[in-house]
């Protein structure tokens, strides 16, 4: 199963990850990461990694997003995700409707798949968790701007410290407010 996460923030990369459970795989209360409670999704987290066969989380940094933009980047981070995996697949199930072009194995796209296949499940719990980590990182580097509250999503308060700091290099330039503010040369400056 391979899901991304972190398509829609104005900062930081896109996340994607791949999962292979093994038959006796034991993730109560394994669902689509949106619907859980950050604390549930931590500890299953932990147990999907203890638990996998393999799993692999890799990303698309924000030069990446940049240069691809943000429907393609995740293209670039899922086949990284699988190429990781200690365990080659037999097939690829991908939450979405499109299957990136450069996996090495064979795939199928699956709409809703986080919600209907359990690998998909818990490649959107990996995903996740590690894109919520590189918001912790940045909000102990910046805590000026909330990202441990906001996760980088463009909410009134995320855009109010853009306003009053600047755009730091973290954040995603083509994106609509980020934009808007490099084009008044508002910068963070240190």
């Amino acid at each position: 199963g391979v899901d991304e996460a972190g398509r829609g923030p104005l900062v930081g990369s896109v996340f994607a990850a791949a999962v292979i459970l093994p038959p006796d795989y034991d993730l109560a209360g394994l669902a689509d990461s949106k619907k859980l409670s950050e604390k549930k999704r931590d500890a299953l987290a932990e147990e999907i990694r203890r638990q996998a066969a393999a799993w692999c989380v890799a990303s698309a940094d924000v030069a990446e997003i940049a240069e691809l933009n943000i429907l393609h980047a995740p293209m670039l981070a899922m086949p990284r995700a699988v190429d990781g995996l200690a365990v080659t697949p037999q097939k690829v199930w991908i939450d979405g409707n499109r299957v990136p072009k450069d996996l090495n194995v064979p795939a199928e796209a699956v709409v809703k798949g986080d919600s209907k296949i359990i690998e998909i499940s818990a490649a959107s719990v990996l995903a996740k968790t590690a894109r919520d980590a590189e918001m912790y990182e940045l909000a102990k580097r910046y805590p000026q701007y909330g990202f441990d509250r906001h996760k980088g999503y463009g909410t009134a308060q995320h855009l109010a410290a853009l306003k009053q700091y600047g755009v730091l290099p973290e954040h995603r330039r083509d994106f609509a407010p980020v934009k808007t503010l490099l084009a008044q040369g508002n910068l963070f400056e240190e």
